[in-house]
């Protein structure tokens, strides 16, 4: 297995469906149907906000993205969510997604999601992933890398805490649960060494 910055271009639809596959349960009534939202992040997909995890044969196995003032792993604007769900749709759509925004800081490396593929999982993936991004915030001077992980993913809690974060703010979303189907999340912290 081999960890790289960045996501190759012949693995872009693959790293759109595993982004969707990992969070299409969280964001399915914000971005789908399935199909327009795949189109999304495949157009929007920053490939120098990440690294990927690849294992010998060259099949994607894993993302770990990142946010900074120069943008995010998924992000695109008003425009590329217009080019796949008209005009009605993107303002919806912008007008709740931004309800879950997390702003990058001076301070801490935001990471931006995380994902490995079904059949990839328990097998360290995560972990390298992990490690790159640490490596990454330490090179660019941060002392911590931050993340926000949600109620419902107990599985990803514990493969943080494992590797050093600890949960330093916890926040409810309100009645915004019953569209995003998770009712809190917190946000946790782990040191890096430069």
């Amino acid at each position: 297995m081999i960890v790289t910055p960045g996501i190759p271009e012949r693995d872009r639809a693959r790293a759109a469906a595993l982004y969707w596959h990992a969070f299409g349960s969280k964001l399915g009534l914000a971005m789908g149907p399935e199909p327009l939202a795949m189109a999304f992040i495949a157009r929007v997909l920053r490939p120098d906000h990440a690294f990927s995890a690849h294992d010998r044969d060259g099949s994607l196995l894993g993302v770990v993205g990142f946010k900074t003032a120069e943008g995010a792993l998924v992000g695109g604007d008003l425009g590329d969510m217009r080019a796949i769900y008209g005009l009605f749709g993107a303002g919806w759509r912008s007008l709740l997604l931004t309800m879950l925004e997390r702003d990058a800081d001076d301070a801490r490396f935001l990471l931006d999601g995380i994902f490995v593929a079904p059949e990839a999982r328990g097998r360290g993936v995560g972990t390298l992933l992990l490690e790159a991004a640490a490596r990454e915030a330490a090179r660019r001077g941060y002392a911590e890398v931050r993340l926000d992980v949600i109620d419902s993913n107990p599985r990803a809690r514990a493969l943080y805490e494992r590797r050093g974060f600890h949960a330093v703010d916890d926040y409810n979303i309100g009645m915004l649960h019953h569209v995003f189907g998770f009712r809190s999340a917190t946000t946790m912290v782990r040191r890096v060494m430069p």
